[in-house]
């Protein structure tokens, strides 16, 4: 594993240690993959300002999230059916995030119980979930989590239903039955034709979910609400009118609706509109350290990473969700360094130039 330099590089390994259906799962993005391919390029067209002449021996990554401490703002984004990655499922990415002392945020669709991963180690954790059409099963999940000792509900806005990912809908993708649903209803869809994830989402998700429904997700719950979706301003705004605590800018990693914009186009006008008085974290396309830097100077308090984090699970579980987070923890203190940012509080909007305003001052 040391002469893994970068998350393509484990990228690789995970293609190399997984069944093609289960990597096209993990990998794969809405219709075209505009959207997800986009994720990643919108990164590169952000050049940095860098300032020299700063004393960077010290460097000090840390940052805090809802108040509690983390050693870097990178976080693990909510991904489900870890154990299609690796045996361990779940609690090798708990452990993983525990050790190198960040959140992470389970998923809804986790193929470990909230219980399993909760006693696999002593960290910080939030839940993603879904509304589904029966209430009752996700006013259960809740209170589950709050038992189990979650800190944070994270509810994904974006699937009224599911996106059209072709690679599962070729591959005729299995929805493997989930543990934290035994007893409540069946996972479990076996289509004639067509994605069994697909079939699961349309049968159990609730689309008439809307923001006057975020009042009854509060009223079931003590735990800080952050939604998980937003692209726009005006849903930026109703966020912070609803009362949530904090908004993740994301399209669900390219799998949702294609032609969506990258994630981090669209992260300085949910700033802008929130004007700090909540949280805003964003995910999609985050492959370096740099990439970091570039969040955190448009105004994000911290990223969240999905695909790296399972390529690293697939190809060397625990340690390799260790490595991916390290290689980019090391990445983004370069960054730092060399951009003359020796804390989190100095990087500032005038250390990177967007795409636009390049292509601004050439006119």
């Amino acid at each position: 594993m040391d002469q893994i330099v970068n998350v393509d590089e484990f990228q690789e390994l995970a293609k190399q240690a997984l069944p093609k259906m289960y990597y096209d799962f993990y990998n794969g993005g809405a219709e075209d993959q505009h959207t997800l391919n986009e994720n990643v390029q919108a990164f590169r067209r952000i050049m940095f300002r860098p300032r020299v002449l700063v004393d960077v021996s010290k460097i000090d990554m840390s940052t805090k999230i809802l108040g509690y401490p983390i050693s870097a703002p990178i976080m693990i984004a909510p991904t489900g059916n870890h154990k299609l990655a690796h045996l361990e499922g779940e609690t090798a990415t708990a452990k993983a995030a525990a050790a190198c002392n960040t959140i992470m945020i389970v998923s809804y669709m986790s193929s470990c119980t909230f219980e399993e991963i909760a006693s696999s180690c002593n960290a910080v954790r939030f839940l993603q979930i879904y509304v589904y059409k029966r209430r009752d099963i996700t006013a259960q999940v809740v209170k589950r989590a709050e038992k189990a000792g979650f800190k944070a509900i994270v509810l994904t806005v974006d699937v009224p239903r599911l996106g059209r990912r072709e690679a599962d809908i070729k591959n005729k993708m299995i929805s493997p039955q989930l543990k934290n649903f035994e007893g409540l209803f069946s996972t479990e869809v076996r289509p004639s034709k067509g994605s069994g994830v697909q079939a699961f989402a349309s049968r159990a998700f609730d689309a008439s979910f809307s923001w006057k429904d975020i009042e009854w997700l509060r009223s079931i719950t003590e735990l800080p609400i952050l939604v998980k979706g937003i692209l726009t301003r005006e849903d930026a705004l109703k966020a912070v009118e609803a009362g949530v605590d904090g908004i993740i800018v994301s399209n669900h990693g390219g799998r949702q609706l294609d032609y969506s914009p990258a994630t981090i186009t669209v992260l300085e006008e949910v700033v802008q509109v929130v004007r700090g008085r909540i949280p805003v974290l964003l995910d999609g396309g985050v492959r370096r350290g740099t990439d970091v830097f570039k969040a955190l100077a448009l105004g994000a308090q911290a990223v969240l990473i999905g695909r790296p984090m399972i390529y690293g699970l697939a190809a060397k579980g625990e340690d390799g969700v260790k490595k991916v987070i390290d290689m980019l923890k090391n990445e983004f203190e370069i960054t730092m360094a060399l951009s003359g940012c020796p804390t989190i509080d100095d990087i500032t909007r005038n250390h990177v130039r967007t795409e636009n305003e390049r292509l601004h001052s050439m006119l």
